[in-house]
């Protein structure tokens, strides 16, 4: 198997869950009134940003927002490739005042932000894969935001249909493993959008739903390292056969709403030229 695969290192930005909860339901995950430990989240969460310094990538964090509780899924706040920013519109009412925190954090570090005119989601729903993102709707995001972000960067955009309220975000059911390759949930897509991804991907790395419902396809590569829920067991098989090296880390009091690895992470895509 190959033994080549090359981690880039990466920049993060993430922001602590100290005021973690979950206070409403907006997706199948969540239940009010189920208690979250707010010291074992937080404990969880500084094991994700100690792990990814340990592999040699750049954190950055935001301070958190009071009322905002679901403020540490950062990957929901934007998308951010070549050093552009397109800013969040959330779909939930609960959740659309983050997007203005988010986007002081941007302006502060020196990024123009571009706010989107529809319900955009950020990196819930959109993945840069090499040479296009593809992007999720069905449940978030919508189409014209699909287009809204095609318009913005110039990157082709290939949208894909979820039907599976369980995977409500793209990235719950998919992430880019490097450039050129994906890992994905089949059953989480409509039948077109499940051809799509098998044209585009012969050899994708694909899950089965018991290791998409233990957040396994909620994970981050560095195209070597993969961060990875410790749960998913047949997943990081299947990886380490590639090549990859599936690093766990758990995350899982972050699943009580709905959320994990990567839904914590927003990668700064800065421009390499």
């Amino acid at each position: 198997m190959p033994d080549s695969r090359v981690p880039r290192r990466r920049r993060f930005l993430l922001c602590e869950p100290r005021h973690f909860a979950v206070q409403y339901a907006i997706n199948p995950w969540m239940r009010p009134g189920e208690p979250v430990d707010v010291i074992r989240a937080l404990d969880q969460w500084q094991a994700l940003v100690g792990t990814y310094r340990a592999h040699g990538h750049t954190v950055e964090t935001l301070a958190p927002v009071p009322g905002l509780p679901d403020m540490v899924f950062a990957a929901n706040a934007a998308l951010v490739v070549e050093g552009r920013v397109f800013g969040s519109l959330f779909h939930a009412p609960e959740r659309r005042p983050e997007s203005l925190p988010y986007q002081a954090w941007f302006k502060q570090a020196g990024f123009e932000v571009q706010p989107p005119e529809s319900v955009c989601e950020g990196e819930g729903d959109l993945v840069p894969a090499g040479r296009w993102i593809l992007a999720g709707t069905g449940f978030r995001t919508t189409r014209e935001a699909h287009r809204e972000v095609q318009e913005f960067f110039g990157i082709p955009v290939i949208g894909l249909t979820l039907v599976d309220p369980y995977f409500y975000h793209l990235d719950t059911a998919l992430f880019a493993l490097d450039e050129e390759n994906i890992a994905y949930y089949p059953g989480a897509f409509s039948p077109g959008s499940r051809e799509v991804l098998a044209r585009l991907y012969p050899d994708a790395v694909t899950a089965t739903r018991e290791d998409a419902l233990a957040f396994g396809l909620n994970s981050v590569s560095d195209g070597r390292h993969v961060f990875i829920s410790p749960a998913a067991t047949a997943l990081a098989g299947r990886l380490a056969h590639r090549g990859y090296v599936p690093v766990p880390v758990d995350l899982s009091e972050f699943h009580k709403a709905g959320g994990g690895i990567k839904c914590c992470t927003q990668e700064i895509r800065e421009n390499r030229s």
